[in-house]
């Protein structure tokens, strides 16, 4: 390669590594594994150092990645948080080691000690105290500056609020969500059909990056002290020492720090850290080796970037080959359905993988999958198995394609995979895979709104097998309900009478409470008010549903096909049966005030909820929207106000406060 090819790639280097520790970083959604990230980091390192002239400060070998999130104050380390040099063989550890030896022998000094610790797979953070009391945190940022993250890290359990000695000192730890927790989150992500989070460390950073401390609170976050950045009145020889001494302030210190008198030792440490990776509660991208001797460390000194006493050993993720067994498909809570690939069982990385997710259609699709075809496995972050590609040719002409069901393979309705969407679905509102959820939805209080039948209750209804389906609320008894809680009499009259007021309801509230897809409250009231009756909308053609404003073909066809299934039938059926009411008990007003008027709702109202000033709006005639355009007459602005208020003003549209729009109802 010549100076000009060098350069070219150096800069294209440059722009790939930024790019993506961004994602990482400051985005917390990574777009490659961390294998591959450092080895476009190595080739970096390797042509900057065969070039030299084309080195920049602002390479990210020259600086930590990361970046101050806007809405978080600035903190200055008075001691910088520094990244590490990542080595990749045993052959760079020695390497390391040589040029360790190298300086203890010009200094003088006579042994060298090293200690190996895991590297844990999360977000590092700053920890200060003074007088033993936690007075603020922050985590790495770019090493100089980083984000204060105080009350967000008080939310952190094992973080101690005091210490057992009266001290001033500042510690560093890594912020981790452990490999159970991490699963669990996803696993619930899953179920409510929000987007999975890549790895662990990104869960954790992203956790502990939230502008709102109430959302970190309910995540499950851990941290665990690797050092000390600055102690007043306090000395030590070693960090060995130093970690023992956190623990008995009361830190959480990392768990794994193995004292090692040769490099050898260090060596056997890793791989034995490498061994048992699996068996840790933690995720860990590597192990460090750090010089013991704190007085050898500032001899040793530092570049701008990574100390030059400890280098963090990189493990290669381990890949396996196994065979494609079956694809079977799971449905979800909210009906999406999952293609699951059933492996030969094969281990790797320290467990036993027999099957992962293939996450949909299009994932089978990219990889070229059939089913018996060998295929490759690896643990992504060492938590999720995951398959990287198909061995093609190893292929023998028997294997299958695969398709995704038509019909749920829970309940037998037909499933459905809408433009723009990954996801296929069932489209039963019965099926009992999505039973629960279908429930939650049906009672909530903008749909049929039964006061005191919370997701606990339901859970329980389940459990004791006193439901099946949504029509089983109206045939259930008091003293079922009443079975539920201790002195649960009261609760089961106040339920009783809830459920009861309930089928009174107007039809636009249980349209709105049968879920259907792409249909809102907003849409179920005009649905409400332009047929009249349930029979009537269940009647409706395609063609006469996509002429109604804001409703358009695709959520005419969802309209459509929902009350052609038999399950919406049955169950329209038995709640007509249960006397629940089909009809719209609104009245024809002759009030058309707002006729042709177009508001957008924005902010916190006092006397009106959002929805209710909706109703108000279009029972005179208007129409409300999500989004301010020039067509927008009025924007109602309450408290808390946003770029909804913003974009009106720019544009010159009416901005009316909540005052304005009583008196524009009294008029």
């Amino acid at each position: 390669m010549n100076k000009t090819e060098a350069k070219k790639r150096i800069e294209e280097l440059r722009e790939k590594t930024e790019y993506y520790a961004k994602k990482y970083y400051d985005d917390d959604k990574p777009e490659i594994s961390d294998f591959e990230y450092d080895m476009l980091m190595v080739e970096l390192r390797n042509l900057e150092k065969e070039y030299p002239e084309f080195i920049s400060k602002d390479s990210l070998t020259q600086k930590v990645g990361g970046h101050v999130k806007e809405g978080f104050q600035k903190v200055t380390h008075e001691v910088p948080l520094q990244s590490l040099q990542d080595v990749f063989s045993f052959e760079e550890v020695e390497e390391f080691d040589e040029r360790i030896r190298k300086q203890a022998e010009e200094n003088g000094i006579k042994e060298v000690n090293y200690v190996v610790e895991t590297k844990i797979d999360g977000l590092s953070a700053a920890l200060e105290y003074k007088q033993g009391k936690f007075v603020r945190g922050a985590t790495r940022g770019n090493g100089l500056i980083g984000e204060d993250v105080t009350e967000n890290l008080k939310t952190v359990k094992t973080i101690p609020m005091e210490l057992t000695d009266k001290i001033d000192i500042t510690v560093r730890g890594e912020v981790f969500i452990s490999k159970q927790d991490f699963e669990k989150m996803n696993q619930e992500r899953e179920e409510n059909e929000e987007e999975l989070f890549a790895n662990a460390r990104n869960a954790a950073a992203g956790s502990l990056r939230q502008l709102d401390s109430k959302i970190t609170a309910k995540r499950p976050l851990d941290i665990y002290i690797f050092n000390v950045q600055k102690i007043e009145g306090k000395t030590f020889n070693s960090h060995f020492e130093e970690l023992e001494y956190l623990s008995k302030l009361g830190f959480n210190v990392n768990p794994v720090r193995i004292p090692c008198k040769t490099i050898q030792e260090a060596e056997q440490a890793i791989e034995k850290i490498g061994e048992d990776r699996e068996n840790l509660t933690f995720g860990i991208d590597g192990a460090v080796i750090k010089v013991d001797d704190l007085h050898f460390r500032e001899i040793l000194g530092s570049t701008i970037k990574v100390p030059r006493w400890a280098v963090a050993y990189k493990y290669p993720p381990e890949k396996k080959e196994t065979i494609l067994k079956d694809i079977i498909c799971q449905v979800g809570r909210t009906g999406v359905i999952t293609p699951m690939a059933i492996l030969e069982p094969v281990k790797v990385a320290g467990s036993t993988i027999s099957k992962t997710t293939l996450h949909n259609e299009d994932f089978i699709k990219e990889k070229d999958l059939k089913i018996g075809d060998t295929v490759v496995i690896q643990k992504a972050g060492d938590v999720i198995p995951e398959i990287v590609e198909v061995v093609k040719n190893k292929r023998t002409g028997n294997e299958k394609d695969f398709e995704m069901p038509k019909v749920c393979p829970v309940c037998g309705a037909p499933t459905v995979r809408e433009e723009g969407e990954a996801a296929v679905r069932c489209t039963g509102i019965e099926c009992p895979a999505k039973l629960f959820r279908n429930l939650v939805h049906f009672v909530s209080r903008e749909a049929m709104d039964i006061f005191g039948l919370g997701e606990n209750i339901i859970q329980q209804l389940l459990d004791n097998k006193l439901i099946k389906n949504i029509a089983d609320i109206y045939t259930l008894k008091f003293e079922d309900i009443a079975s539920l809680k201790k002195n649960g009499k009261k609760f089961a009259q106040n339920l009783v009478d809830a459920i009861e007021r309930s089928k009174q309801n107007d039809l636009s509230k249980l349209i709105t409470a049968l879920g259907i897809r792409h249909v809102g409250v907003k849409a179920s009231r005009m649905l409400a008010k332009k047929y009249k009756t349930m029979d009537n909308l269940m009647n409706a053609s395609f063609e006469e549903l996509s002429m109604i404003d804001d409703i358009g073909p695709i959520v005419a066809n969802s309209i459509r096909e929902f009350f052609l299934e038999e399950q919406t039938i049955d169950l329209i059926n038995k709640l007509k049966t249960a006397g629940v009411n089909m009809n719209s008990l609104e009245e024809e007003s002759e009030d058309n005030r707002f006729e042709g008027k177009t508001f957008v709702l924005t902010g916190s109202l006092e006397e009106f909820t959002r929805n209710e000033a909706s109703e108000i709006i279009e029972r005179l005639g208007g129409k409300t929207s999500g989004t301010v355009s020039k067509k927008t007459d009025y924007v109602l602005a309450g408290e808390d106000a946003g770029s909804k208020l913003t974009k009106a003003q720019n544009l010159g549209v009416t901005v009316i406060s909540e005052a304005e729009f009583k008196e524009m109802l009294e008029r």
